[in-house]
């Protein structure tokens, strides 16, 4: 704020300048950023390891994709390694014992729900929207299995496949 010469009463006016205008600007831009940003309902955690066979077929047949299905749309994947850290970071969660364990979280934190091993890319995304359903807003995208050839179509998902962690 500077000072100035007065109108002649012996008084000296104020000027509010650039770093009061500044100061609005900046507040403004802070303001917008949090109205404008795009908030995420949930996140999907997903629990690995180095080594994990599981892991591996995860990331070859449904991580290259997961983000254009309607669950990766609405739940972003978030990589934990079990090691660092068997809850994600994320204060309460019952701690990680397998990898991968899929949690899905909602958009306070709170778990929604798991899935514990990986099931194949024929029932990964079945099992992962069931959990989804009871997440508000979500509608099945990508739904029905997928059937690869000489597979019975009406076979169930196949038993859990995970890799124990040892607690250290």
């Amino acid at each position: 704020m500077d000072l100035t010469p007065g109108d002649g009463t012996g008084r000296t006016k104020r000027r509010r300048g650039a770093a009061r205008g500044g100061f609005a600007i900046a507040a403004l831009a802070l303001l917008a950023g949090f109205v404008l940003a795009p908030a995420r309902a949930a996140e999907l955690l997903v629990f690995e390891q180095k080594g994990c066979p599981f892991c591996e077929a995860f990331d070859a047949e449904i991580a290259p994709h997961y983000g254009e299905s309607a669950i990766g749309r609405l739940a972003p994947l978030r990589r934990v390694n079990i090691h660092d850290d068997r809850r994600g970071g994320i204060p309460g969660l019952a701690p990680a014992v397998f990898t991968p364990t899929f949690v899905l979280l909602g958009d306070d934190a709170r778990e929604i729900g798991r899935l514990e091993g990986y099931p194949g890319e024929r029932w990964f995304y079945p099992e992962i929207e069931a959990v989804a359903a009871r997440l508000p807003g979500f509608g099945s995208g990508q739904g029905a299995p997928v059937q690869t050839e000489g597979e019975d179509p009406a076979a169930g998902p196949p038993p859990v496949q995970a890799t124990p962690v040892p607690v250290r």
